[in-house]
């Protein structure tokens, strides 16, 4: 097996540097654009007075590097190019979100709000494999920005758990339009605050706990009786994440995404392919942290003598390193795998790979986090570092994505039989 990166992968990663540093980083720099990025982040990119949302002014950038990349042919790489992309596979996406994050903070790509010149797009997966012509017809503008679907699964009492969702949709007819009508409510939704439309999944049929009828469907945001309850602060802000309630909200049955009662398969089809590319974005936060750590370790001389010559600064960063390599392989093992196999295929067969990944990747990129505040000293844990930023956003992944959870229950479920094949 050659481990080593295809020669035109690696031809494509220059192509990026160079774009990035023609014409990326020069609007980074303008304008006093670095405020979003140097000590100041938080307080630039949230709007305190108005919820906690993020400022116009930030979101506003961010479009710009979005249009710049898309003009440049590389927004839409991961797409089919049917749809102006260029088929990218999930191993080349994990190479670049790999390769990116390891450059650091910056207007190439922002984890903390999935921002990147190198789309990560799943809702347009789930457009081109599940809609139906007329909803296919959004995915342009959901990459251009004249349509924004937010994902509606989460629930403030279920959590992580999807099949006891207590959101319900009943069939009805109204002025003569055969539709459904959904009440319930959403965690997490994140972007409400901008959408066009959510992809609300409601219970249609069968007993909570039945993964079988859950359905999807694609609401206006504005429909009567949608509301934003609250956005709820986090760990890092701003905050687009809201709790949403749905009353009494009326849908025709064009709304319907997908086959009634099998809304999950849309639900996994979104996760798979978010997940894999996320652990990769982490690992290369945890190259950077790394990498930083020992160029600092070697500069830095208290009492004459350099941080890198002390085993309590080198053993940490060599295990660290060692982890890192490790899921490296794991990383793009499984996402070569992925690019073999049917999302069905996926489900049954990769999915803990997946997530071992994810929650791994996330775990790490937090130890490596504080283990880079650690070396820095004062200023590894003052905000003119970027550790504690990709420490919180990290730590956060690692509550909301689930991967202290749902990941591990997922891999317990191939481990012990009772998902896929028990292989393991």
């Amino acid at each position: 097996m050659d481990f080593n990166l295809p020669a035109d992968l690696v031809a494509y990663l220059d192509e990026l540097d160079r774009f990035i540093a023609r014409e990326i980083k020069p609007l980074e720099e303008a304008d006093d654009n670095i405020r979003f990025f140097d000590h100041r982040r938080e307080w630039a990119r949230t709007d305190f007075d108005n919820g906690g949302l993020p400022r116009h002014d930030w979101e506003v950038l961010l479009r710009k590097a979005k249009n710049l990349a898309d003009a440049a042919g590389h927004l839409r790489f991961a797409i089919p190019k049917r749809y102006g992309g260029k088929d990218g596979s999930n191993l080349w996406m994990a190479v670049i979100r790999e390769h990116f994050a390891a450059k650091g903070l910056g207007l190439h790509n922002d984890l903390q709000n999935e921002h990147s010149i190198v789309g990560n797009l799943p809702i347009v997966t789930m457009l081109d494999r599940y809609g139906r012509d007329d909803q296919k017809a959004m995915i342009d503008g959901s990459i251009t920005g004249k349509y924004r679907i937010t994902f509606g699964l989460t629930e403030p009492e279920h959590g992580s758990d999807a099949t006891h969702m207590e959101t319900r949709a009943v069939e009805a007819t109204r002025d003569g339009v055969k539709g459904w009508v959904i009440n319930g409510e959403k965690m997490w939704t994140t972007g409400m605050h901008v959408a066009t439309h959510c992809a609300l999944f409601a219970r249609t049929s069968g007993n909570d706990g039945d993964a079988r009828g859950i359905t999807c469907f694609l609401v206006p945001a504005k429909a009567k009786g949608v509301k934003v309850e609250e956005y709820m602060w986090t760990f890092n802000m701003p905050t687009d994440h809201p709790r949403v309630s749905f009353t009494d909200v009326f849908v025709p049955d064009d709304a319907l995404f997908g086959e009634i009662g099998r809304g999950l398969s849309l639900a996994q089809c979104f996760v798979h392919e978010n997940r894999i590319r996320q652990a990769a974005s982490s690992l290369g936060a945890v190259v950077y942290c790394i990498n930083e750590s020992v160029k600092y370790a070697r500069e830095r001389k208290p009492f004459g003598k350099a941080l890198a010559e002390n085993q309590a600064i080198q053993w940490p960063l060599v295990e660290l390193a060692t982890q890192a390599e490790m899921l490296r392989l794991l990383i793009r093992k499984t996402a070569w795998e992925m690019d073999q196999l049917t999302q069905a295929q996926v489900e049954h067969t990769l999915s803990d790979r997946v997530s071992m990944c994810n929650f791994w990747a996330n775990r790490l990129c937090c130890e490596a986090a504080d283990r880079a505040m650690q070396v820095h000293g004062g200023m590894g844990y003052s905000r003119h570092k970027p550790f504690e930023h990709i420490y919180r956003h990290h730590r956060r992944y690692r509550i909301t994505e689930g991967s202290e959870e749902i990941q591990k229950r997922k891999v317990a479920g191939f481990l012990f039989g009772y998902m896929g094949a028990g292989k393991h």
